[in-house]
């Protein structure tokens, strides 16, 4: 196993506002172009922009890449996520 993932390392590097890289990503819980969530060894991360894509992604060394405008990033505590996913599922059902 990767040393970065048993010590859980969890980095971010923004270019130009137009490239984000992450590493130590367990998992990629939902995105569209306007919005990422991502658990990381962290937390939960929000990233939130328009045109966002995902450009590299491996899952074994916990690495993501995405590109598009960055807006905003931030960092869920404990039960947000599942306010999160309520609210997305509440706006389908308007």
């Amino acid at each position: 196993m990767d040393k970065d993932m048993i010590t859980g390392s969890h980095n971010i590097t923004i270019g130009q506002r137009k490239n984000i890289n992450i590493s130590g990503v367990k998992k990629i819980e939902n995105f569209d172009e306007n919005e990422f969530l991502l658990e990381t060894n962290m937390g939960y991360l929000m990233i939130k922009g328009s045109n966002l894509e995902i450009i590299k992604l491996d899952t074994y060394q916990g690495d993501v890449s995405i590109k598009g405008k960055i807006d905003s990033l931030n960092y869920l505590e404990g039960g947000k996520k599942k306010e999160k996913q309520e609210s997305v599922l509440s706006k389908l059902f308007k």
